[in-house]
């Protein structure tokens, strides 16, 4: 039997999530093909997935309808949609989550907070809350953002029992801020005499963006070799930060209680310069105790001619000079993933007011 290119990333410790979710991919039973014949282990949505999925299909227009009678808001009409798609995805993942020595290891689905939430940390850490217990599965993960504003909601709803997928990094300072929001969350539930051993949580990391805000800067300051590197350079030396923060005294301590390490998970993994190879940032970052969230095409790529091998601790200190050629040429990287983040922010506001604006359309028409 002929061997699944994206099946034989898991023999190297990472599991591959399906960035995208959309009604008919659970109907058409495609989505339990992922599973059985690549392996797929779980399934990410942002607010411009589930734009696509709403906008372009007349899956979801019976149920506008009929919720187009209450007096739900478009927003609250929204999270109905797609907590009924969220609940569903997560059954189908159920025995993934089930399966293997430990249980929770992986079948996770993740469910974003609203993106106008990503400066408000009292707004964020009430609907994360309230989407935890309105989804009311083990296997879910809700999705804040690693923004300043977002590091006390994620601590507070480690504490509080809740799988957390931290969404929108870019920056090394900020993962490790990320990093500590975790396991101080951790902390304050064990202190609180609550079990910590059923928590899970990653920590998602941006990575085609940043090579191509950054690409078009390298020729003018002789850095023309760096085409490409610099987000692959980035989660390289993520991966040396996680070594050393879930190997530390400090989360041992948890670990011995039955902690979970935060993974690591990268994110924005199609190739966006037509010029690279459409697997390029899947096949650089395969290694251990990772997760891969990626886009269909990508998967569907990798299926074709990917090859599995792990590669993410090669090259580390030509990751470290990289990230300090950058700096002695005057690239400014914090200021830049800054600006990433802003944009990110942006990226995900659009469509999601597009959404809320189709919600209204629809939800006129079924009045009319």
């Amino acid at each position: 039997m002929e061997t699944n290119n994206v099946k034989q990333i898991h023999d190297f410790g990472q599991s591959i999530w399906l960035d995208f979710i959309d009604r008919k991919i659970m109907n058409t039973g495609e989505l339990q093909q992922l599973i059985d014949e690549d392996g797929v282990r779980g399934i990410t949505s942002n607010p411009a997935i589930f734009e696509k999925a709403i906008s372009s299909s007349s899956d979801y227009d019976a149920d506008i309808s009929q919720l187009a009678q209450s007096d739900l808001s478009n927003e609250d009409l929204f999270y109905s949609l797609a907590v009924s798609d969220i609940k569903r995805a997560a059954d189908i993942f159920c025995p993934t989550y089930n399966d293997g020595e430990v249980v929770g290891a992986d079948g996770y689905v993740s469910l974003e907070v609203s993106p106008f939430l990503a400066r408000d940390t009292d707004g964020t850490i009430a609907q994360a809350l309230k989407l935890w217990k309105t989804v009311e599965r083990n296997n879910v993960m809700i999705k804040i953002p690693g923004t300043v504003e977002g590091l006390p909601a994620i601590q507070h709803c480690i504490s509080e029992g809740l799988n957390i997928n931290v969404t929108l990094l870019f920056s090394l300072e900020r993962y490790e801020a990320v990093t500590n929001a975790y396991i101080t969350g951790l902390e304050l539930r064990d202190q609180a005499g609550l079990p910590i051993n059923n928590i899970s949580s990653v920590a998602s990391f941006f990575l085609s963006r940043i090579d191509t805000l950054i690409d078009p800067m390298l020729p003018e300051k002789g850095l023309a070799d760096l085409k490409g590197e610099v987000a692959i350079a980035s989660a390289r030396k993520a991966y040396e930060i996680y070594k050393r923060v879930f190997n530390s005294d400090r989360f041992l301590k948890l670990a011995a209680k039955g902690a979970t390490p935060q993974r690591l998970l990268w994110a924005s993994t199609g190739s966006k310069d037509p010029s690279f190879s459409d697997v390029k940032y899947l096949e650089a970052l395969i290694g251990p105790k990772t997760v891969n969230t990626v886009p269909m095409d990508a998967l569907v790529a990798f299926r074709d001619h990917g090859v599995a091998a792990d590669r993410l601790e090669n090259d580390l200190d030509k990751a470290t000079q990289t990230l300090q050629r950058l700096a002695d040429a005057g690239i400014d990287l914090a200021a830049l993933t800054q600006q990433l983040e802003d944009e990110g922010i942006e990226k995900f506001n659009t469509p999601y007011q597009k959404l809320l604006d189709a919600i209204e359309t629809q939800r006129k028409k079924a009045l009319a």
